[in-house]
């Protein structure tokens, strides 16, 4: 467990998405007891442990669909073959060859939050770090030169003054969804004209930065330009507009029926240059040993 617990932080101060299976209820016979854990990657390989292979290809199967979509859901894995259906936050899915009982497993998608950059040291700068961070954005103040990650969502410059050019047009050409600047609208519109961009990318910085709400201090201020990001709907960036994991590709088990995810971690065979996956290795044994009857 604290193996695990130590790989989630990891992943997390990475920046990666995953999603924690939790065995919260176990019907014997099952090899996994309430508490049992795993964690399902983006490339679909697991670590960790919430069954045998058969529960596990389900699991790798609604994890990868979670991370596509940020939300989490009860997993309930029945031996009993049905098709699949979703209710109330339960999705159930009907696996026949589990070796017995059931399992209930909530799979929770930890995606990573919004990465909004700050530059400047005044007190507005220092409310927008603070304010960010209030509502669970990983908010940082990196030096001028560094490079921009590639899920930056936004980049707000309070620094009054200094290094402001430089800073904006590299957010605009780096495609950044939310650019602010904190000046007064005399101000920003003289900066704006010194800008080497084109007349688009101008047209994206957001100056005086925030809704017009009245703010008068640095945190209402910094409340304002948050609550113009959460207007526009900026959220976790995705890099060179691909969605932060792609939604797998799945395949049928011609065995057994079941659906699972197509990965580099799924078990497969590969037959007159047909690639075949499998739900787990009993199944893939059936199929290696009389083909035909499953291809028919």
């Amino acid at each position: 467990m604290n193996t695990l617990l130590t790989r989630v932080d990891a992943l997390r101060s990475g920046r990666t998405p995953f999603v924690l299976a939790t065995v919260v209820r176990a019907e014997r016979p099952t090899s996994a007891k309430p508490g049992d854990r795993a964690l399902v990657l983006p490339d679909g390989s697991m670590e960790g442990f919430v069954g045998g292979t058969c529960a596990e290809s389900t699991v790798r199967l609604q994890g990868l669909r979670l991370l596509a979509t940020g939300e989490s859901t009860l997993l309930r894995i029945t031996p009993t073959a049905a098709s699949e259906t979703v209710s109330e936050g339960v999705v159930t899915v009907g696996n026949p060859c589990l070796s017995g009982g059931s399992l209930d497993i909530f799979l929770e998608a930890m995606l990573p939050p919004m990465l909004v950059h700050i530059h400047g040291d005044a007190p507005v700068a220092r409310a927008l770090m603070e304010i960010g961070r209030a509502v669970g954005h990983d908010v940082r103040r990196p030096a001028v030169a560094e490079r921009l990650p590639d899920d930056l969502a936004a980049l707000v410059v309070a620094s009054h003054g200094r290094d402001e050019e430089p800073l904006l047009e590299a957010a605009l050409r780096a495609g950044v969804p939310y650019v602010g600047l904190v000046a007064s609208r005399r101000r920003g519109r003289a900066v704006l004209e010194s800008l080497d961009v084109t007349e688009e990318q101008r047209s994206r910085v957001h100056t005086p930065a925030g809704l017009d709400i009245g703010a008068r201090t640095p945190a209402e201020v910094a409340l304002s330009v948050y609550a113009e990001m959460i207007a526009l709907h900026v959220r976790v960036r995705e890099p060179a507009d691909e969605p932060v994991v792609r939604l797998a590709a799945e395949a049928v088990d011609p065995v057994c029926g079941m659906t699972v995810a197509v990965s580099g971690a799924a078990l497969s065979l590969v037959d007159n240059g047909l690639t075949v996956y499998f739900c787990g290795p009993g199944c893939r044994q059936a199929y290696a040993d009389d083909p035909g009857r499953y291809l028919a």
